[in-house]
């Protein structure tokens, strides 16, 4: 288990960022089963003979790589920012610990960052780090700057829970109004799909409910005091709490029409898909072929997340990671329809500006390095 931290201050000088009605086990639809199926198998050696998108600004892309084979040479040193107490980047952790990156022939180095997402994407875009995994809902707003910052897979949904107090009687959606809900930060992708999910359900986001923030190990605790009469947060946590018996889930990201959105994804610096695109499609494969396995054997994946210090017994992370979507992970077509979506419910919200055109901002943040 390597590890590196990466202080704060790694970049600084940069603005900061602006600030069920299906159940989970629906099944995906057409276009997203098509996007978890599509890195494996169905491009063959068209692969070879595909036009690749031309990244605005930059020199043309060589075609070389794009074959599903492993970088020729000895293996190739990658550095891959992560949230180390994050669920939903197990797939990095799974890759890593079953010689999945090793099959690719990429030795990949975890930077385990704790700047804010802006510094994140600088860090990546300027080379201090190669590539990073995030949630979708918390990078769209960072992404508008214009970082040289590709998305090239989505790698999974259903890590984001809305838990609200028995106590208080929050059992439904309608009861949301007028009440409080805690948030770990005001630009988090919890809070982001909040507003959107309770805005696509009649609820205003900003007039018929409020937003406290706390550190998100204090948001249980608020409950429990009456501060808030709901939280909304990223997994393990919620599930975690759900188990005390005292919260209701009210929806998740996959409540509904979410049933078959990413909510994580994995993004490559532009520079290293431009000089290095067989590197690049093996670092995708490798995130993609790791979610699969976390999707097969998510007793497994708890065990390796544990390892790495995730909170929760194995028994309860494996329990979670079977509530989650780890076998679809959309690239193509599929996953630009999804990031035009977010950014357009985005927009709705007053997150991304209106002036933003949804459909060219998805196509300049996705590159396709696998066909």
């Amino acid at each position: 288990m390597e590890t590196r931290e990466v202080s704060k201050s790694s970049a600084d000088g940069l603005p900061e960022a602006e600030r069920r009605g299906f159940s989970r086990r629906t099944i995906l639809t057409l276009a997203g089963a098509f996007g978890a199926t599509a890195p494996f198998g169905v491009f063959g050696a068209a692969r070879a003979l595909t036009a690749l998108p031309h990244i605005p600004g930059g020199p043309p892309i060589c075609r070389t790589a794009a074959s599903g084979e492993a970088p020729a040479g000895p293996p190739r040193q990658i550095k891959l920012a992560w949230n180390a107490n994050a669920a939903c980047t197990v797939a990095a952790a799974v890759a890593k610990e079953r010689g999945i990156f090793a099959n690719h022939n990429l030795d990949v180095e975890f930077v385990n960052f704790g700047g804010t997402t802006d510094q994140l994407l600088e860090a990546i875009a300027t080379g201090k780090a190669d590539a990073g995994l995030g949630l979708a809902l918390r990078w769209l707003k960072p992404l508008e700057q214009g970082f040289d910052v590709r998305i090239t897979t989505g790698v999974h949904g259903g890590c984001i829970r809305l838990l609200g107090s028995k106590a208080a009687h929050i059992d439904s959606l309608d009861s949301l109004r007028g009440k409080t809900i805690g948030i770990s930060d005001q630009a988090s992708p919890a809070k982001n799909f909040s507003a959107i999910f309770l805005a696509k359900n009649g609820i205003n986001p900003v007039q018929d409910v409020e937003w406290r923030q706390y550190p998100t190990n204090l948001l249980a605790l608020a409950v429990d005091k009456g501060e808030v009469q709901a939280i909304a947060e990223i997994d393990p946590l919620p599930y975690l709490w759900l188990k005390d018996g005292k919260l209701n889930e009210i929806f998740t990201n996959l409540t509904g029409e979410f049933a078959s959105r990413t909510c994580c994804v994995l993004a490559i610096r532009g520079s290293l898909i431009r000089s290095e695109l067989p590197v690049a499609a093996a670092l995708t494969r490798s995130i993609s072929e790791a979610a699969d396995r976390v999707a097969n054997d998510p007793a497994d994946a708890a065990a390796v997340y544990s390892s790495y210090g995730g909170k929760g017994s194995v028994d309860d992370l494996t329990a979670m990671y079977r509530t989650h979507t780890h076998y679809n992970h959309p690239v193509g077509a599929p996953l630009k329809q999804q990031l035009l979506l977010y950014t357009d419910e985005l927009k709705a919200v007053n997150v991304i500006k209106k002036s933003t055109d949804s459909a060219k901002f998805a196509e300049r943040i996705y590159l396709d390095v696998l066909s």
